[in-house]
């Protein structure tokens, strides 16, 4: 593997939010690198060009506090979905997670909604498909793990030549790969391992309150555990791709 890989991370957050330094933090320390190799990008902004995007070893697509996919209300939206097909169609290396991956299914044809009823947040067991079994990747995944999440947006199946890699008993479609691409993306979150999903957790607990019982939240506070497995596949992938 480049003995000092560059990544470039994608990010839709507000400069205010404190999930922002710490995603940083959190890519880095589940791929297995210092913080200062990977490198934030804010798509506020806009999305990066192909050219910057080439000066990195790979790219990867965080998640999202105040922005959804299902209502496109990110700035720069469409920009966003035609540089993620063009990503794809260079076969650059990528791994998407949460936000990110939801954005990857739109840009691709799949279907995102607003999902708030099977809303998903803390720690899940998320089953692989015999897709998922066979996949280079994940593959290597128990059957079922436990996996990080924290989303209200889901993809709604599996699409014309793209096949779901697991799945959990609220969301079908939990992770993905473009065929024949070194393209991968989940909607749980790899990054994420229990103590930094609960502190994601509470800082967004009033946007929870507001979907979740007193009851909903105490239960889901008392849900977090321990990830090891889902915490190993970005390491994997960068060893996958850059050996």
């Amino acid at each position: 593997m480049t003995s000092h890989p560059k990544i470039l991370l994608l990010q839709a957050r507000d400069a205010g939010d404190p999930a922002k330094p710490e995603e940083v933090r959190s890519f880095a320390r589940h791929s297995g690198v210092e913080p200062s190799q990977v490198v934030p990008w804010d798509l506020l902004t806009g999305p990066p060009g192909m050219a910057e995007v080439r000066r990195h070893d790979v790219l990867m697509v965080g998640g999202a506090g105040d922005y959804y996919v299902s209502k496109r209300n990110l700035p720069h939206f469409d920009a966003l979905m035609n540089r993620l097909r063009e990503i794809v169609d260079a076969g650059f290396p990528t791994f998407a997670s949460c936000f990110g991956f939801q954005c990857l299914v739109e840009a691709l044809g799949g279907e995102i909604v607003h999902d708030a009823e099977q809303t998903e947040v803390g720690t899940y067991a998320v089953t692989l498909t015999t897709d998922g079994k066979q996949d280079e990747l994940f593959g290597d995944l128990p059957a079922t793990f436990a996996a990080q999440l924290g989303r209200k947006d889901r993809a709604t199946a599996a699409w014309d030549g793209i096949r779901s890699l697991a799945s959990s008993k609220r969301c079908p479609v939990q992770a993905l790969r473009i065929p024949g691409k070194p393209v991968w993306a989940s909607q749980f979150h790899p990054e994420l391992d229990r103590a930094s999903n609960l502190e994601r957790f509470e800082c967004y607990l009033d946007g929870y309150a507001s979907i979740m019982s007193p009851e909903e939240l105490a239960a889901t506070l008392r849900s977090f555990r321990d990830s090891h497995e889902a915490n190993g596949l970005l390491r994997r992938f960068l060893k996958l791709v850059l050996e």
